[in-house]
């Protein structure tokens, strides 16, 4: 059985290792996991021309949204969310999830968040829209920093799908953030760099979606402040641990699959 990591560009994911280790571990001698290179025009032909030895797909940037057009079936979630990150062999063709959600819930699980009122989120593009669906299942409010305030009401109609209140914040007052309870940023390398500078005195837990170079310097600073870290590399952890289940049937190996991400990196999170 196959299976890969589509997008543009690809071919520094560590998703590959990941997998094949899961696979390894898990006695799944007949499974491999690749790389190709795919952008959005070439989505669906590509899909439509992959074989039944094809169980699934993990999509990176930038298929995320044009996935959901290629899916014989999107689940709700991924509906809700305007993105899926996943497809899955199914006999009436291929179903469209998404794991980035709950694989954000499951990192923040790890640091210790399971509810929180309240989460400032930096940056609304592909990740953001899964942070949101993250908010939900924290039971949290949003506020949103963003650099175009039209980006942020691209938001609105996730959060009010989800039923979380979203507000809208301009970029220049991002420093406020670091008052809330959790952070996530999900704005490219660099663009949040000034908030190293920030009071980071109330110690939220700030993830970080970047992973190399890593730390950056807000997760630096943060964590010099006593803030507990989540990093990209947590995400794609959790995100590809649901990504293996839904592929094989089979328990994922997450010690494994955690050992796995000690190579080289791709220098951004799988969005």
């Amino acid at each position: 059985m196959r299976a890969a990591v589509l997008g543009k560009p690809v071919g520094h994911s560590r998703s590959p290792a990941i997998h094949n280790a899961g696979y390894a571990a898990a006695g799944l001698t007949g499974w491999a996991y690749t790389a190709i290179e795919c952008g959005e025009e070439d989505l669906a032909g590509l899909v439509g021309s992959l074989g039944p030895e094809w169980a699934g797909l993990s999509l990176t940037m930038p298929l995320k949204e044009v996935a959901l057009g290629v899916a014989a079936l999107v689940d709700p979630f991924a509906a809700a969310i305007g993105a899926a990150n996943t497809l899955v062999r199914r006999p009436y063709g291929w179903h469209a999830y998404n794991t980035d959600a709950p694989g954000m819930v499951r990192a923040l699980l790890e640091a210790g968040v399971s509810r929180t009122p309240r989460l400032a989120l930096l940056g609304a593009g592909g990740t953001a829209r899964a942070a949101i669906a993250a908010a939900a299942s924290l039971a949290a409010d949003v506020t949103v920093y963003t650099r175009r305030p039209e980006a942020a009401e691209e938001l609105r109609p996730v959060a009010e799908a989800l039923d979380v209140e979203l507000t809208a914040a301009p970029w220049a007052a991002a420093a406020e953030a670091a008052a809330a309870p959790v952070v996530i940023s999900t704005v490219p390398k660099g663009a949040a760099d000034h908030l190293a500078l920030a009071d980071w005195s109330a110690r939220p837990v700030v993830f970080d979606a970047i992973y190399d170079p890593w730390p950056t310097p807000l997760a630096a600073a943060a964590r010099t402040a006593g803030c507990p870290i989540v990093s990209g590399l947590d995400l794609l952890l959790w995100q590809a641990v649901d990504q293996f289940e839904l592929f094989t049937g089979a328990k994922a190996p997450v010690g494994e699959m955690r050992a796995a991400l000690s190579g080289p990196g791709e220098g951004r999170v799988t969005d």
